[in-house]
């Protein structure tokens, strides 16, 4: 595979920064993450241990989940702002031009409070953290021209932010579009009433910012040294409920809520409550707003992941009113005349191309229109190659078929994990869907649970999905005992040819006409790993939480069906929660780190070091 080809496209400039040689990387929600020295949750320092365990593992790419302003909803995908950090993340020991000596009995103590020995992140940290951050602010408010610097360099987004904290903790909880109409509409006697009256406080957001900016630096530079490259991702859209859309209301749709349409993995579509951009009006500011959030990002990373890249080209609305248990059916998408959607998604890239030395890489998974594979190919932009949904003509498409301008991934943020879709998924459908099918073309509920009753292993229903017969062997016995039209039955084969023996077709992906030879769910997730990392993707990046699963005591403690980042368009305590079964000062010491490291050096994403096969205890 040539890679030296990116160098001639329009991102030529971002793969000169980077290189273009194959890289294997690992993605980490700092959330779940935690050191000794961590209160309550991963902290920005932490990432330096992470660093190290890059470096021993020959990873050379370390992936971050968002890091923004989640306030107090704690959903990192849905922040308050696009520009501001969050402060739970902040390191207090490492505070700089802060004394901190009369504060370390109640850091102590808040570091017992919030135990990491706990499987779940407890998010009330946050708050804790905050009074003893203004505490210590209080203390330390000598003139600081560090800090000056900052805010005069930032105010572009940072005195919107501040003003925008302080009227959110003075109205909670209601939200700025209730909020008296000269605040709603950022009259400007308003918003110097405020700074007045709040001056302190919007001072300390500023100081806050400051310290998160310094702290993500060093990471960086810490990052460079080692070789490793920090990649940032950028959440395409934001909270309605954020600074961003309050201090730039003509830039978004108010009256929809961005989601994403119905598919077979998610029935009802989704309802994301994000509203839609007003690009028209972005763009007559000469997307002044999209170049400032890329241009500060690039303090803190080499290259960013947008999420939802298809958004770029049009995204699926809904009315901001639409119930929520119709979830996103009754949508359109934004623009809604497809034969503009590749122009305007190149409009928007050559923006974000203008603004950054940042290498993109696009989230291009869902429901994806034909204009994104082919502007991410033109473009050199790597796409997503997510395993599980790979597939041509209803088999795993083989590693050395997937795209070469794309990240090669066996699960996400969003889906289960590996051994999780093994055990519990494969070979299935979504009972939701199967249901709207059926709705589709009105068969009668008693004949709706026929077919579940003659289709489906309903005894193993779980989570929400439907298991095929196992004696279900062929598709004409599918085909008599569907109850429609023979033209209407095709959404029925598809879904079936699909997901019937999903298991031996992925056995075969992996081992080709050899047999399946594992004797254990660990030698399956290695040579899962080794089949990844061998595909001609440019870049192998994996969750932090499947390597681990290779190490005995680690699979153990996260093997267990609700083990997962996060549910898809649900309200979930345990979404953006689990924390890592071990601490990265151990994650330096594991037996398989050598593993790890011997498959990205046979997969060529490492300079090549002879050594004895490395095996899986």
């Amino acid at each position: 595979m040539n890679y030296e080809n990116f160098l001639n496209t329009p991102s030529q400039e971002q793969w000169s920064n980077t290189g273009t040689q194959k890289r294997a990387g690992v993605c980490v929600p700092l959330f779940s993450i935690y050191s000794d020295s961590s209160i309550g949750i991963g902290e920005i320092s932490d990432l330096k241990h992470v660093i190290e365990w890059c470096k021993k593992t020959g990873m050379t790419i370390l992936q971050l989940l968002p890091i923004n302003d989640m306030g107090y909803d704690f959903a990192p995908y849905s922040a308050e702002s696009t520009f501001a950090l969050d402060p739970v993340y902040l390191t207090i020991s490492k505070l700089k031009n802060a004394d901190i000596k009369n504060y370390k009995d109640a850091l102590k103590a808040l570091r017992k409070k919030y135990n990491t020995s706990h499987r779940k992140v407890n998010y009330a940290v946050k708050r804790d953290k905050l009074e003893i951050l203004w505490k210590i602010y209080n203390k330390n408010r000598d003139e600081n021209e560090k800090l000056n610097k900052f805010i005069l360099e930032n105010s572009y987004w940072l005195r919107d932010y501040a003003i925008y904290k302080v009227l959110r903790e003075n109205h909670r909880p209601i939200g700025w579009e209730n909020w008296k109409s000269d605040e709603k509409n950022r009259s400007a006697d308003a918003l110097r009433k405020v700074e007045k009256v709040n001056k302190n406080k919007i001072n300390f957001h500023y100081w806050l910012q400051w310290q998160l900016s310094e702290q993500m630096k060093e990471i960086k530079a810490y990052a460079s040294k080692h070789r490793i490259c920090l990649m940032g991702d950028l959440p395409f859209l934001v909270a309605r409920e954020s600074a961003d859309v309050w201090a730039n209301q003509n830039f978004f749709k108010l009256e929809l809520a961005s989601g994403a349409p119905p598919d077979m993995y998610f029935a009802l579509g989704q309802k994301w409550g994000m509203p839609p951009y007003n690009w028209m009006n972005i763009a007559a500011d000469n997307f002044k707003y999209l170049n400032q959030r890329l241009k500060y990002a690039e303090n803190f990373y080499d290259m960013y992941r947008i999420d939802h890249f298809v958004g770029l080209f049009r995204v699926w609305t809904v009315d901001v009113n639409a119930p929520e248990e119709l979830a996103a059916m009754h949508g359109k998408f934004d623009p809604d005349n497809e034969a503009i959607w590749e122009e305007h998604g190149k409009t928007i890239i050559n923006t974000m191309l203008s603004s950054t030395k940042m290498l993109p890489c696009g989230e291009d998974l869902g429901t994806v229109p034909v204009c994104s594979y082919t502007t991410l190919s033109e473009y050199g932009i790597p796409g997503i190659e997510f395993q599980r949904y790979s597939k041509e003509n209803y088999d795993f498409k083989t590693p050395d078929n997937y795209r070469v301008n794309s990240a090669a991934v066996i699960s996400t943020h969003d889906s289960s994990f590996f051994i999780n879709w093994w055990n519990y998924e494969t070979g299935t459908i979504d009972a939701k869907l199967f249901e709207m099918l059926c709705r589709k073309h009105m068969l009668p509920g008693t004949v709706y649970n026929e077919l579940l009753m003659s289709l489906f292993d309903l005894d193993n229903l779980q989570q929400g999905r439907l298991k095929w017969k196992e004696d279900l062997n062929d598709e004409g016995i599918l085909w008599h005992k569907l109850p429609v039209f023979d033209h209407d039955k095709w959404q029925f084969m598809n879904l079936y040819k699909d997901s019937y023996n999903e298991k031996n077709k992925y056995l075969r992906y992996l081992y080709g006409d050899k047999p399946a030879m594992f004797n254990s769910p660990r030698e399956l997730i290695k040579r899962n790993l080794e089949r990844i990392s061998e595909s001609s993707s440019v870049f192998s990046i994996q969750l932090i939480q499947e390597y681990l699963y290779l190490d005995k005591p680690l699979f153990n403690k996260m093997n267990h069906p609700d083990y997962r980042i996060n549910i898809p368009g649900s309200v979930d305590k345990s979404n953006w929660s689990f924390r890592l079964p071990c601490s990265v000062e151990e994650m330096l010491d594991l037996k398989i780190n050598p593993v790890i490291k011997e498959i990205a050096e046979h997969s060529g994403r490492i300079k090549m070091i002879e050594r004895q096969e490395v095996k899986v205890d």
